[in-house]
């Protein structure tokens, strides 16, 4: 529905879409607790294979076509020499994905490494008391690799020292950021919810970016955990529209306001009676109205 619709806004009932996601998955069948960046993982990559099937199926219609009809409506850049053609970019990926580099720096030859991926959201470590830049910042630091850790140069062919560092090269227009609430705990033998305060600003500026130092974010929506554990809860959602916080939980929706999005940073203490804490955010690019 999303894809075929002309409108660039629009609704999709929330009972039609949960009775679709159980067809699609079983998973979601079940009264069972799901985790909620499992279920957007789920989701995002769900949407791209259905997108990229239809994509197929009408490519398929089209080389039906006469030769006379097949080069009116040919592809505008055909490959040179066989070359890949590059995989299809669906909506989800120009919404949400951006692109990380992996550099390593051999600290013999001084030889930079560079490699590229994509991504749909950063999942990042949280401490206690920090804020997203400052996660980001860990994201992105410097690590050493020596010892048993030591990187293969291929210019030095042998084992090296080296440096090792993740960027974002490519920021996305919709940057999904998910908080990392859930940890393992080997004494516990499973998983600890982690209540730390983690504070997310209505406006995130990213300055750790090769190509645009200055990408400029807005908050507009937040997936909220709420519960002391890992193995029960609720999720709740807060989300901008038309310059109104609004809340979300379950069949209720009631508007908020702005200064109540601080109220889900996390716990200074440990151990709080406040068990609601940010755990996925979406921020939007403040040029995303000026791309197309």
């Amino acid at each position: 529905m999303i894809n075929s619709q002309k409108k660039k806004t629009g609704v999709i009932a929330p009972k039609r879409f949960v009775q679709r996601l159980k067809k699609q998955n079983e998973l979601f069948r079940s009264y069972m607790h799901q985790d909620a960046h499992e279920f957007l993982n789920f989701l995002l990559n769900e949407l791209v294979d259905i997108l990229e099937k239809e994509a197929q199926a009408g490519k398929k219609e089209a080389e039906t076509l006469s030769p006379s009809e097949k080069n009116a409506n040919g592809p505008k850049n055909p490959q040179a020499n066989g070359v890949k053609k590059e995989p299809l970019v669906t909506w989800v990926h120009k919404n949400f994905q951006g692109i990380l580099t992996n550099e390593t720096r051999c600290l013999r030859c001084e030889t930079v490494t560079a490699r590229d991926e994509a991504f749909l959201d950063l999942s990042l470590d949280i401490e206690q008391n920090s804020s997203i830049t400052s996660c980001l910042k860990n994201f992105s630091s410097t690590e050493t690799l020596n010892a048993e850790d030591k990187f293969f140069c291929d210019k030095c062919c042998s084992l090296q020292e080296a440096q090792k560092r993740m960027k974002i090269k490519k920021p996305p227009l919709i940057l999904v950021i998910h908080l990392k609430r859930f940890k393992y705990i080997e004494q516990l033998g499973g998983y600890k919810k982690l209540s730390y305060r983690v504070v997310f600003p209505l406006e995130l500026k990213l300055s750790n970016t090769v190509e645009d130092a200055d990408s400029e974010y807005s908050l507009f929506a937040v997936v909220v955990h709420v519960g002391s554990g890992p193995n029960h809860g609720h999720y709740v959602s807060l989300v901008k529209s038309h310059n109104h916080w609004l809340f979300f939980d379950d069949e209720n929706v009631e508007m908020i306001d702005e200064s109540a999005v601080q109220t889900f940073f996390g716990s200074a203490q440990e151990y709080s009676s406040n068990t609601d804490h940010g755990y996925i955010l979406f921020y939007e690019s403040l040029g995303a109205n000026n791309k197309s």
